[in-house]
């Protein structure tokens, strides 16, 4: 039987998306499946009492620029050099994540998706922009739009954050595999080795 990674991921993260970027062929290698979770940081850290590194850690000396240098390693290591920090950031991600929950083609959402959040600096959290760059990717961008909308999108946000909350996630990109669950990038690695 297949292993399957489930992926805790919010498109407002950057190391969800270098662990994007990575995850997938690193597991292909192991023949594992990823299964995308879309859940809502803002709502974890509420949960959890979390709180972003620039808040949690901005007051310690040396910590954000070393956090800095580790993610720049990362990016160097794995030759992601399309990444741009997002002029936006923080940019709120609720449309985007209402509409992972909403749509079809989950893979193709989550590249346009993490594509002009994290290579292209578009701010996702203005509807006019979200609905163009939906259109520019192939995807029906004023019908995923609507769909935010929908009590039953909603929902299903809603019930995976918690479902993740219940799991033990406090922050993101998580993993799990069966029950077990690993934290941030530089974990995935450890992860895949103890298959």
């Amino acid at each position: 039987m297949t292993q399957t990674i489930d992926f805790i991921f919010d498109f407002g993260s950057p190391n969800a998306y270098l662990a994007w970027k990575t995850l997938p062929e690193m597991a292909a290698e192991k023949g594992v499946s990823i299964n995308y979770v879309p859940c809502l940081l803002g709502g974890i850290f509420k949960s959890t009492n979390n709180q972003p590194p620039m808040m949690a850690y901005g007051a310690v000396r040396g910590k954000l620029d070393y956090e800095r240098v580790e993610m720049n390693r990362f990016i160097s290591k794995h030759g992601l050099t399309k990444f741009r920090f997002n002029p936006h950031f923080p940019v709120n991600t609720l449309l985007l994540m209402r509409g992972a929950c909403a749509v079809d083609d989950l893979g193709a959402y989550i590249t346009a998706g993490m594509t002009a959040m994290w290579e292209e600096g578009v701010n996702m959290s203005d509807p006019e922009v979200f609905a163009s760059t939906m259109n520019a990717a192939g995807l029906n961008g004023s019908e995923i739009l609507a769909s935010t909308q929908d009590p039953s999108v909603k929902a299903k946000l809603l019930e995976n954050t918690n479902a993740a909350v219940e799991r033990g996630v406090f922050g993101i990109p998580s993993y799990f595999i069966g029950d077990d669950m690993w934290f941030g990038k530089d974990r995935i690695r450890d992860m895949l080795e103890m298959l």
